[in-house]
Parts: C-alpha cells; sequence; structure tokens
C-alpha cells in the first residue's frame, strides 16, 4: 500500500504550534503555582520568537524563490504560512488573554504589579522624572525619518516606540520618528510602594516623557512596537578559509535579516502601522497586535525575584546518582561498573567532578570531549583549559554552529585554544551534536580508557531542569568505539566496524530500522513484538513509514514524544497499534530511549539523536546500548512508569490534537515521582550506614540560559 499518502502525516510546523500550545496550557493552569506559570508563558514568547525566525524565516524564502515541493502532509510553502498565521495569532490572543486576564490578577493578589502613567502616586511620578532625566534620556536616541534621514535599521528582537510628530511647515502633516528602548537598562522598574511591590515597564516612562525628547514638537501619538527578522545562518562552510571568522561574519546578518513578524500595540495610530508596514515591506497577516506589553519574556526576571519562593514549585536539589552512593573514588567505582545517572533528579555534578579529577590527575595522559552547548560560565570547560595548562593532551570538539550558542562558543573555542588545547569546529557540512568524553590514563595494568556517553549537553545550568541520562564506562569496547569516533572528528579516519557504539551519519538510521524490522519479523513469526520511543521529536518519514509498516504486522508501539511528532497515531489501518504522548512539566524531557522487546532478550539505548532526517543524515549522533542488566532494568522500568503519567501527559489522536488523560484515578506525575525515589535512595543509603544524609549543594535552578524547546 501507499504509506507516503498525505493524510498519514502531521505537517511539522503546525506539531510544533501544538507542542507550544501544550507549554501555554502549563501557564494558564491553576493546579500549577503562580511564578512557575508565569514562567511558561515568558517561555511560549521565547519559544515564539525563535520559530519565527527560523522556520517561518525558512518558509519565506521557499516562497519568495518559487519553491513550491509539498510536505509529507501534502502542504505548499505558502499554504503552511497560511496555516501558522492563523494558528499563531489566536495562540497569540490565548497568550494575552491568559496574561491580562489570570497572571496579572493573580500576582496583584500577591503584592505584586505593573502600573501605567495614570495610576502613578506624586511620589512615584516624581521618582520617574528623576530617573528618567539621569538614567534614561542620556542613553535615548531618537531617530527621525525625512527625505535625509531614511528609515533606520531596526534590530531583530529590539523592543521600540514609534513617533508620530505633527508637521507644520510641510503640506504631509506628520512626521515619523523611532526610538529604541535600551536594552542595556532593566525593562522592569521597581516603583517606590508602601505596601506592595510596584512596578512599571521602561517603555511606559520613555512614552511618558516622550516630548523632551523632541522639544519643539507636539506628539500626536507613541506606541511600542517589535520586529523579528530571518535569524536562519546561511554559511558557506566550503567555501571559508576560517569558519570562525566566517560565523562571526554571519552572526552580524542576524541583526538584519529579512523583517518576518511585527508586533504592535493594539492602540497603535493606523498612520504609525502604515509606515512601519511599507518601510520593512512586510505583509498585513504578519502584523500581530498585541493586548498588553509586547515581549513577555521579561516574564522570566519576575520569576526570579527574591523572597517569593512559597509561590513556586518547591527547589528540588538533585541527589548524589544512586550508582555512585559511597564511593569515594570515581575512576574506581567505574572500573568496578557500569554507573547510570538520571539528571536532574540525581546530580550532574559527578560528570564535572569526572572532568576535574582528570584535569589534576596526574596519571591522566589525554581527555577528548565534544561540547555543543555550554553554559556561559562553564566549569567543564575551565577544567579542560587547566588539565591542557598541566600538558595533557586534550582535545575538544566544539560545535560552533550550535544555533544561538555561536557567539557564546566561538569565544569558548578561543580561549581552549589559548589554554593549549586542539579544539575542532566540527565537520563540513555537519553538526557534531553526540555527547561523549574519552579520558585515557595509565594504571598498573595498562592504559585504560574512561568513557562518558550522555543524550544531553555538557551544560550544568541546563542539567538541573533538562531530563537527560548519562553513563560511564570502562569497557575497553566503548574505549575502543571513542576513540575510533575522535579519530574520525579530527581527521580523515574511518572506522572499519563500532564495536558498541552507532553513529550518524553513517549507519544510525540502517541500524534505527533494522531494530524496527526485526521486531516486525517476529510478529510475523507469531512471537511478541513491542518498541517504546522516547525522543523530542519525530519528523523522519522513512522512520514513521518503518513504525507504520510495523504497527500493521501488529507490533505494539508507544511512543513518548515531547515536541514535534508528524506520525498520526490510531489511524485505520496504518497505525492502529501506536500510542503517542507528550509530558510537559516542570522539566524539560530531553532524554532518548530505545526499548525493542527483540524476542524477550529487552534491547535498550540511550541516544544523542531523535527520530529527525537532520539527526539522522546531517549530524554526528551516537546511539548506544546499555548491557548491564541492573541498568538495563532500570531504564526499562523508567520508561514503563513514563507511560503511566497521568498528570502532565498529553495524548495524540488521530485528528493531530493533544487530550489531557481524563482517567480520574491515573494521579502519577512521573517528574515528582522520579524526584521522590532519587531522594528516598539517599536516604536509604545513608540510613543503613547509620551516616548523616548529605545534600548536595543548591543553585540557582533557573538562570538566564533556561530554554524549553
Amino acid at each position: 500500500m501507499n504509506f507516503k499518502q498525505p493524510e498519514y502525516f502531521i505537517n511539522r510546523e503546525l506539531s510544533w504550534l501544538a507542542f507550544n500550545e501544550r507549554v501555554l496550557e502549563e501557564a494558564r493552569d491553576r493546579k500549577n503555582p503562580l511564578f512557575d506559570r508565569v514562567k511558561f508563558l515568558s517561555i511560549v514568547s521565547s519559544n515564539l520568537d525563535e520559530f519565527f525566525m527560523v522556520r517561518v524565516a525558512g518558509l519565506k524564502d521557499q516562497v519568495n524563490v518559487g519553491f513550491g515541493k509539498l510536505d509529507p502532509a501534502g502542504l505548499t510553502p505558502k499554504q503552511q504560512l497560511k496555516n501558522i498565521s492563523v494558528k499563531a495569532h489566536k495562540m497569540v490572543y490565548r497568550q494575552y488573554s491568559c496574561f491580562n486576564r489570570a497572571l496579572t490578577i493573580g500576582l496583584k493578589k500577591k503584592g505584586i504589579g505593573f502600573i501605567k502613567e495614570k495610576d502613578l502616586t506624586m511620589e512615584q511620578a516624581i521618582f520617574l522624572e528623576e530617573y528618567f532625566m539621569n538614567d534614561v534620556y542620556p542613553v535615548l536616541t531618537p531617530m527621525a525619518v525625512d527625505s535625509s534621514r531614511p528609515f533606520p535599521l531596526i534590530f531583530n528582537k529590539s523592543l521600540n516606540i514609534a513617533v508620530l510628530i505633527e508637521n507644520r511647515k510641510e503640506e504631509k502633516n506628520f512626521m515619523f520618528a523611532t526610538v529604541q528602548v535600551p536594552s542595556v537598562l532593566s525593562r522592569i522598574i521597581h516603583l517606590p510602594s508602601k505596601e506592595n511591590k510596584t512596578y512599571i515597564l521602561l517603555e511606559e516612562v520613555i512614552k511618558m516623557y516622550i516630548e523632551k525628547l523632541f522639544a519643539g514638537h507636539k506628539i500626536i501619538s507613541a506606541s511600542p512596537y517589535r520586529i523579528t527578522r530571518n535569524a536562519d545562518l546561511g554559511i558557506e562552510e566550503e567555501e571559508a578559509e576560517d569558519l570562525l571568522i566566517e560565523i562571526e561574519r554571519s552572526l552580524k546578518k542576524r541583526r538584519w535579516g529579512a523583517a518576518i513578524r511585527l508586533e504592535v500595540d493594539q492602540d497603535m495610530d493606523s498612520r504609525l502601522i502604515h509606515i512601519l508596514k511599507d518601510a520593512l515591506e512586510i505583509h498585513h497577516k504578519d502584523i500581530y497586535t498585541i493586548d498588553g506589553p509586547l515581549d513577555l519574556t521579561f516574564l522570566m526576571k519576575i520569576y526570579g525575584l527574591k523572597g517569593y519562593e512559597h509561590l513556586k514549585y518547591p527547589t528540588y536539589i538533585s541527589q548524589i546518582p544512586k550508582d555512585l552512593l559511597g564511593k569515594e573514588d570515581l575512576f574506581e567505582a567505574i572500573r568496578e561498573r557500569d554507573i547510570f545517572l538520571h539528571h536532574p533528579y540525581e546530580s550532574f555534578e559527578p560528570v564535572v567532578h569526572f572532568i576535574e579529577k582528570a584535569a589534576k590527575d596526574p596519571d591522566v595522559l589525554a581527555i577528548k570531549q565534544t561540547l555543543y552547548r555550554v553554559s556561559g560560565d562553564s566549569p567543564i570547560v575551565k577544567a579542560l583549559a587547566e588539565a591542557a595548562e598541566r600538558g595533557k593532551q586534550i582535545t575538544v570538539l566544539l560545535e560552533v554552529k550550535a544555533r544561538f550558542d555561536e557567539e557564546n562558543n566561538i569565544q569558548w573555542a578561543k580561549r581552549l585554544e589559548k589554554a593549549g588545547c586542539h579544539v575542532i569546529y566540527g565537520l563540513v557540512g555537519l553538526k557534531t551534536h553526540c555527547k561523549i568524553i574519552l579520558v585515557v590514563r595509565r594504571e598498573a595494568t595498562g592504559i585504560r580508557r574512561y568513557v562518558h556517553l550522555g543524550t544531553g549537553n555538557y551544560n550544568d545550568v541546563t542539567a538541573k531542569f533538562y531530563t537527560d541520562m548519562g553513563l560511564f564506562t570502562a569497557d575497553e569496547y566503548y574505549g575502543a568505539d571513542a576513540s575510533s569516533l575522535f579519530n574520525m572528528l579530527s581527521g580523515y579516519s574511518e572506522p572499519n566496524r563500532w564495536y558498541k557504539l552507532e553513529a550518524a551519519p553513517i549507519g544510525l538510521r540502517k541500524k534505527f530500522i533494522k531494530l524496527i524490522e526485526n521486531e516486525m519479523k517476529n510478529v510475523l513469526e507469531g512471537k511478541e513484538g513491542k518498541i517504546i520511543a522516547k525522543m523530542n521529536s519525530l519528523v523522519d518519514k522513512e522512520i514513521i513509514i518503518a513504525l507504520y509498516k510495523a504497527s500493521m504486522a501488529g507490533v505494539k508501539i508507544d511512543l513518548i514524544v515531547r515536541g514535534i511528532c508528524c506520525l498520526r497515531p490510531k489511524t485505520h489501518p496504518i497505525s492502529e497499534n501506536i500510542t503517542v504522548r507528550s509530558i510537559i512539566g516542570k522539566y524539560l524531557e530531553h532524554s532518548r530511549i530505545y526499548y525493542f522487546y527483540n524476542n524477550g532478550d529487552e534491547k535498550v539505548f540511550l541516544s544523542s539523536a531523535d527520530w529527525m532526517t537532520r539527526n539522522l543524515d546531517r549530524r554526528v549522533e551516537l546511539l548506544f546500548p546499555i548491557e548491564d542488566k541492573r541498568i538495563n532494568k532500570r531504564v526499562i522500568k523508567i520508561l514503563k512508569t513514563m507511560l503511566r503519567d497521568g498528570v502532565k501527559a498529553r495524548i495524540l489522536n488521530n485528528n493531530g490534537v493533544y487530550k489531557k488523560i481524563e482517567k480520574k484515578e491515573v494521579c502519577l506525575n512521573t517528574q515528582d515521582y522520579f524526584s521522590q525515589v532519587a531522594r528516598e535512595e539517599g536516604q536509604k543509603y545513608h540510613q543503613e550506614k547509620k551516616e548523616p544524609v548529605f545534600e548536595p549543594a543548591s543553585s540557582d535552578q533557573y538562570r538566564k540560559e533556561e530554554k524549553y524547546e
């Protein structure tokens, strides 16, 4: 039969919008603490920004060059843009409805208020005038537009105020000017107040005193606006003599790429909208009128206010990993047996300690590591630099093409090179997305290789709120594969074979297809067949068709897909044996786990790769088996527990709509459950040993780097 029929697939972009709707549902859910609802609403805005800058921008590029190829769901780029526009406008309406009708009221009840000029007390008005003249006015640059001064460059995602000025001298009775709201100043201004915490936004203050910027002129109207530009970098890697220089040059283009979206205050004068529309060459369907403050990402600062911990989920302190309880020497522990880590329930600190210990250990000869996204003050990068300064052989593949982290990664690359590390920037045409560390150590029995493999980035900040998994091993076959991988990344070596690992883009796609087909084969032979797969996104057409075929053969398939899912489940006749669920909670589900029943000899794999074409064909990714029976059973139990989540899980139906589970008796919240299990394991161990319970040092769980996408 024809498995490529459009009705068997869900459009990728519309599926992503459905994911962001699920995040918005968390902001609307009164069962969540107030400040966490505020945080989720901020994340919705941040996600939409990136969606427009990359995905919508890419579709517009296709339309502009006349590309009309249908996507798997049967939509042309132009049709996709039309559908996106309808859904995005509805989402923005619901987003601001939540802000205006729920969150601002809730915050006000807790003594946190946002006010406008008309609500100011005399004391607050005096305070603001002094603040404006001393701190704001010197920073502002009003830019008029006339025959000698063309429309200025409006930077991507910057907040601006459009000004309409009366013109008595010329035939045209008004003039246009624009003022950028300076990002160097805090957007949230704390006002003096006797009872509550009262705030006003910086753009409101600038509007109040806008006449001072245009002395001698009458202001007709002033309203905030914001544009989103095409930020998808086009890098000619093969022609670039120096990739770092080429990327640094391309980064500047993000500031002035084509305008994709225009957000304006709903009370903006129609003449201002017309001027902006013409100057930015933007379609009227790409204009979003906003009932409230533009760019709600500022709400993350509200979430960060001190003294409101009672309005947030209780701070969870990551526990010592179960497999490391009572272990003093990390290398010795890894030699004894494979070590499993389940973040953020179990601490990421052992991974940091692994690098720091290796950096100082005189017996460690070399450290090799891949880095994709690292924190702004990464202890891992510092340890690698220290190791190089101590004379060890340090090789770091730092992926400078990691979108929106390019600038940060370039700075780290330069710092590591200065310290004496061998820094590789990735392979031409591919992003290196795998997560692996190799430590080569001289021991009494000879050279031994220690390996860490993970599903998530080596980022100590996001490790506190991304769910990921990691594995430490001293298995010689893993070590051999790790060496082969780094030789491939740093030179021209191509491994003849892998002992344990499977890598993209070489053979990972074939491996997944083979594993799926093996389950189908077993069912056709009268045996049981089952697949459970957890990932961030499911997009790849070939994988989806393989799953459809397996489903039709009778294989039971449970998919846990946090974000995009282009597979249509529970559809006759192709996917009646497939269920898809998405779990959206206080932690971002990021781990990739692949389970195959394999006629009772259950196979479990962890991976850095989603089932997306880019992961399988255009990235360096790794799939690694969990062969330790103890860890194998633990990961299977984690997967099966997630299939029982009745609180944060949504089930995808065959119409492409996600619904929460209605069964009242099912009340398991897996994220809370795993947190509780990790705590209880630690308490149990220390009670048995009659030791005081050790609590790892708490740290700021949510920082500037937080992203939920």
